[in-house]
């Protein structure tokens, strides 16, 4: 067992050494081993000075909280408290600790200037919350007064909005009767204040559990679903947002603050987080909510029932969704919008719903769980179907065909139901329009797996053929053109498995797009077009066609900017299969040769799918005006974009970032911008993707005009992410390029670019055997070394990081020497321990210095000239032992040279150098004959 005392001392001497986290941990452990109490008051005053440090201010006050407990007059934990709670803004309290330690130490200046300090603040405090209250009041009076100006309401809600999303204002607002008055401006039905009071509630409710929780109970969750409900998109938004603040508080998600003696109170939130997804599941089959308002609800709960990350095993909230509202989530998706008694929809409203049943699905964790869900969807759909009445067995089959959009899987078990594909071949031959619709749609759904597709196309192509021919109803004809494009291209990209005769699929993808550009037809049924050309252009021909096309192109571009959201993974599929930028797997030539030897089919690539071609294509889009539309789709705030589509757009914008010269217009039509969430939310492959498209924007543009703002430092992390073994060189490189980029253009950015923990991995890649990343880590390195903070990382000891820098001088590779030697010239010229520390890494660096002052590149010669003449400047002994080496030869060769302006610069450093050496006396000056 370890001695509580020795590990107190070495808690110190990490103190000392700056090195906080160490020291906090050596006096946690002598706090877990010590019983003397004496002790462990020191031991835990101690670590509320590292808590102080590293500015978490919470802990700090409640470690010297824990110290003043054992011993009341401690005057270090007093005093330390008072700091930690005044940063904490619990001023008065943070005032009394300082009087204390100004009671006990009256001559103490510096505890008579805190409690100064203190004071002024307070009173200021007091006066802001007296001027704040009158504001708070004269708004509402100016809000409520029906004959206010209406320039004045306006700028009175905009000020009561700012004011909601401070504490401070939250606060006032909330003491002084304020939710009442918010409801009174709700129950005006004036459009704007509504609006004012909802955003008001919303940034109150922000990171603050108690108040939020108060706010649920006043304003009453059946009150808050009605304003939802209402069919105006503002109002139902900003409702939606504030329920959202509320839940995440409940769930202690969200910006987490600390609000004093808050934390003291337990609040149970499960009963209030059950009620809120009660109500929700409540609004999906209610004909009293609008369809905007059944969006909303829906939207709430994808985003807030799965589990955000798995390894979390409490799946309780999506249990109850399952058992209490799976039928009413069914409900929806089995609503036919050409039905006189479907609920009010939204376009989107029946793709969210599947999104949500298939978040849920997978939200499940075992065996059990996933039968019990197949055998309620089972149940729910029989009791549907009923021979004698038609109506009721079509609801049953768009229930299928929802299932079909979500977990596809289960989908597929329900097909192999009683009666079900029998049932959906019989609708597609039945005289009512409405029957065929439904049925094409949902065969359409069923054949998303080639093996289904074998099926259908044995059974169903003549059956779509037939409607295809007879129908006169656009909305059926261009949904069965759909369903044999989709079985036309069952093969996927593979050149030999097309479905079809040659030159079929090009047809069927020509009638979609003269559908696509057809305006006169309604935009639900053009969203087909998109939907049948996305499993078409798996083939080259059509891709090709299909570019060339621009009318068509701009046409899918403009619907990908509506409303409707249900297009944007159909557009984004067609997009892939157009830049090529789905995964292919190689082929081993002796593998194919195997295959063909045994008769197995080979993968054939379309000769049109060789680069050249795609690369033209490529262009074709981006004068199209591509990113434009894919900045568009990524701004959706709706479940509808689901991660898979986000990889979609990702992949795209990877394709299209692949030309350096393309990278400005991306730039330009917000391409960057659009980047940012992709390569933070969805699946690990799209944020890989889209944070190698960053790395290529980020290497060669310029970060203030391609990211500009604060929008710069969210481009860091995706960067680094790519610093990564498991990726691949071109990725690392790029990623190298793009933050030596950035290192070189603020020390803000250099301190994000530390703060995000890239250092180990950019030191890793200066190790590297591959001379191209090596180069790209060393210069970033050289741009990184101005941080002060990576410069006392150098100073430090135990580390090899000086040892690499000089040895990397001494390299063969140019480019590397550069950077390394413009790296040790920056760090010798910070720091004067470097200069001396440097002559002690490693018994070469003498060799390597001269080699630098003799080098033929004259940037590599000028800044080993200026290392040399750091190491002069820094200690005369060190200047002695220099003098004393052939460097004084080399630096008496250069600065003896006639003036020359194109490397004067370098002379000019010798001179320098030899001018320091005569000032210590090491040297004379020589006497001109």
């Amino acid at each position: 067992m370890e001695d509580p005392i020795q590990l107190k001392e070495e808690g110190n001497k990490y103190f000392q050494a700056s090195d906080y986290e160490k020291a906090v941990q050596s006096y946690t452990q002598a706090i877990k081993l010590n019983k003397d109490k004496a002790l462990q008051a020191v031991l835990y005053r101690n670590r509320a000075a590292c808590f102080l440090k590293k500015e978490e201010y919470v802990k700090a006050a409640s470690d010297a909280s824990r110290a003043i407990d054992i011993n009341a007059s401690d005057i270090k934990a007093l005093y330390r408290r008072s700091q930690a709670l005044e940063k904490l803004g619990k001023l008065d309290q943070a005032f009394k600790d300082a009087q204390k330690c100004a009671t006990i130490e009256p001559r103490n200046k510096n505890f008579q200037e805190t409690l100064r300090r203190l004071g002024a603040n307070i009173q200021e405090k007091l006066r802001i919350q007296f001027s704040t209250d009158l504001r708070v009041q004269k708004m509402f009076e100016i809000l409520l007064d029906e004959n206010s100006e209406k320039e004045k309401r306006e700028k009175a809600a905009n000020n009561l909005i700012v004011l909601g999303r401070e504490e401070a204002g939250a606060e006032r607002i909330f003491q002084n009767n304020g939710v009442s008055l918010l409801l009174q401006l709700i129950e005006t039905k004036n459009a704007e204040l509504i609006l004012a009071a909802v955003r008001t509630l919303s940034g109150m409710c922000t990171g603050h559990k108690a108040r939020a929780t108060a706010i649920l109970h006043y304003l009453g969750i059946d009150n808050i679903c009605m304003w939802m409900s209402v069919d105006n998109e503002e109002i139902s938004l900003a409702v939606c947002n504030l329920l959202q603040s509320i839940t995440d508080c409940l769930l202690g998600q969200g910006k987490e603050e600390h609000h004093g003696k808050e934390e003291a109170v337990v609040l149970d939130t499960k009963k209030d987080l059950r009620m809120i997804t009660m109500r929700l599941l409540d609004m999906l089959v209610s004909k009293k909510v609008s369809g905007q308002g059944r969006d909303r609800a829906l939207n709430l709960l994808n985003k807030n029932i799965p589990r955000k990350d798995l390894k979390d095993h409490d799946n309780s909230r999506t249990i109850f969704v399952i058992d209490n509202g799976l039928k009413k989530i069914l409900k929806v998706v089995g609503q036919i919008p050409e039905m006189p008694d479907c609920l009010p929809l939204t376009e989107n409203t029946q793709l969210t719903a599947s999104v949500l049943l298939n978040k849920l699905y997978d939200d499940l964790r075992c065996d059990p769980e996933r039968d019990n869900y197949r055998v309620i969807c089972e149940e729910y759909i029989k009791s549907k179907i009923d021979p004698q009445d038609m109506d009721k067995t079509l609801h049953a089959i768009q229930m299928v065909s929802g299932v079909l959009q979500g977990p596809f899987d289960l989908g597929n078990k329900l097909l192999g139901m009683k009666g079900i594909m029998e049932m959906m071949v019989a609708l597609c031959g039945s005289e009512r329009e409405i029957d065929q619709l439904v049925a094409v749609e949902a065969l359409i759904h069923a054949s998303t797996k080639l093996s289904r597709a074998t099926f259908i196309i044995s059974n169903g192509v003549t059956l779509l053929k037939e409607i295809y021919k007879k129908t006169k109803n656009e909305k059926i004809k261009i949904r069965a053109l759909v369903g044999l494009c989709k079985l036309g291209s069952a093969g996927g990209t593979d050149y030999g498995l097309r479905q079809f005769a040659e030159g079929s699929t090009e047809k069927l993808a020509k009638q979609c797009r003269k559908w696509l550009c057809n305006t006169s037809i309604d935009a639900r049924t053009r969203k087909w077009a998109v939907e049948g050309l996305a499993y078409l252009t798996f083939d080259a021909d059509v891709k090709d066609d299909f570019v060339e096309d621009e009318p068509a192109l701009q046409a899918m571009f403009e619907l990908a900017k509506t409303s409707d959201k249900t297009i944007l993974y159909s557009v984004a599929s067609a997009l892939v299969n157009c830049t090529n930028s789905y995964d292919t797997k190689e082929l081993v030539p002796e593998l194919v040769q195997l295959a063909k030897f045994s008769k197995q089919h080979v993968p054939e690539e379309h000769p049109k799918d060789k680069k050249d071609f795609v690369v033209k294509r490529v262009k074709r889009l981006l004068k199209a005006g591509v990113v434009s539309a894919l900045a568009c789709m990524v701004k959706a705030d709706s479940a509808i974009l689901t991660d898979q589509s986000k990889e979609l757009i990702a992949r795209v914008f990877l394709a299209l970032c692949e030309d350096p010269k393309d990278r400005g217009t991306i730039v330009a039509q917000g391409g960057g911008k659009a980047l940012i969430p992709l390569a933070v939310e969805g699946t690990e492959v799209g944020k890989i993707k889209a944070s190698h498209a960053l790395a290529k924007i980020a290497a060669i543009s310029n970060p203030d005009m391609a990211f500009p703002g604060e929008r710069v430092y969210e481009v860091v992390r995706p960067l680094v992410s790519l610093l990564n073994t498991e990726r691949d060189g071109l990725q690392n490189y790029e990623a190298l390029l793009g933050l030596t980029n950035f290192s070189g253009r603020s020390d803000k950015l250099r301190m994000k670019i530390v703060k995000e923990r890239a250092l180990p991995d950019i030191e890793n890649y200066m190790f590297e055997n591959h001379d191209q990343l090596r180069q790209a880590a060393t210069e970033c390195m050289c741009n990184l070394v101005v941080n002060k903070e990576v410069q006392e990382r150098f100073v430090a000891d135990g580390n090899d990081r000086l040892k690499l820098v000089v040895l990397l001088c001494g390299e063969d590779d140019e480019k590397v020497q550069v950077a390394a030697a413009g790296a040790l010239a920056m760090l010798t010229a910070a720091q004067k321990k470097l200069c001396l520390k440097m002559t002690e890494v490693t018994t070469q660096w003498l060799e390597i210095l001269q080699r630098l002052c003799l080098h033929d590149n004259m940037e590599v010669q000028h800044r080993g000239l200026v290392i040399a003449f750091n190491l002069i400047s820094a200690d005369k002994e060190l200047a002695k032992k220099l003098v004393e080496t052939e460097l004084l030869e080399i630096l008496t060769y250069i600065g003896k040279q006639e003036d020359d302006a194109r490397k004067q610069h370098i002379i000019n450093v010798a001179r320098d150098c030899l001018t320091k050496c005569m000032d210590y006396g090491l040297i004379k000056p020589l006497s001109r004959a």
